[in-house]
Parts: C-alpha cells; structure tokens; sequence
C-alpha cells in the first residue's frame, strides 16, 4: 500500500504512479485501454450524481456535516478520479499540461469581464 499524502503532499505524478502501481499488481493493463477507461469514468461519475439524485441544492449543501454521505462522495469522486489517471498513464498525458491548456482556452472562451457571476 502507498503512503497516504494529502493534497498539499502528494503531486499528480504521485497520484499516477500509484494508480499505475495498482493496475500492475494486479495485472490489468490489458483492461485498462482507452475506450473501456472512457466507459468507466462515465459509470463512475454517474454513480457520484446519482447521491444528488432527488436532493435539493440547499440538502446537497449541507452534506458537510453528514459523514456517510461524505463518506460515499469521496469514494465515488476517487473512484472517478482513478479511472482519468489511469486514462492518462494509458495515453501518456500530462495531466498538468492538459488542464493548464484548457483552462487558457476556457480564459478565452469566457472572458472574466462577459461572464462574470453568469451560468450561461
């Protein structure tokens, strides 16, 4: 088992290496190709939405203090989490280089000044 870091601790390389490390103990590279990584991301973020399924925004946001309900997010946030690192250790993305990419071209896409306090 790794050692446990928190976000302040562990690099994205960190959370790599161990998602790697994971999948190789138990021999499952062959599972792990783009496609079926795709696939369970999807599964895996709609399990994570279906703990919001029929709460109200104000129920969701109270959740802080609930720890099971926590407890089910977190999991199925990692779980999301782990299937987008595994992708990226199967496409040699960098993950880093990617976000800060598409965050330029969102600052682009949606200068601060247009859609500022505004969903759409």
């Amino acid at each position: 088992m790794e050692e446990r870091k928190t976000d302040s601790e562990a690099t994205l390389q960190d959370l790599k290496n161990s998602v790697k490390a994971f999948v190789s103990r138990r021999g499952w590279e062959k599972y792990h190709n783009p496609k079926d990584l795709a696939e369970a991301v999807c599964v895996e973020a709609a399990e994570l939405l279906e703990v919001f399924q029929w709460s109200t925004v104000e129920e969701a946001s109270s959740w802080g203090n609930d720890a099971s309900k926590m407890e089910r997010i977190r999991e199925e946030l990692a779980d999301v989490l782990i299937y987008c690192l595994s992708m990226a250790n199967a496409l040699g993305i960098d993950v880093s280089e990617a976000v800060f990419r598409k965050l330029e071209k969102n600052e682009e896409k949606y200068p601060v000044e247009k859609y500022f306090g505004r969903a759409r």
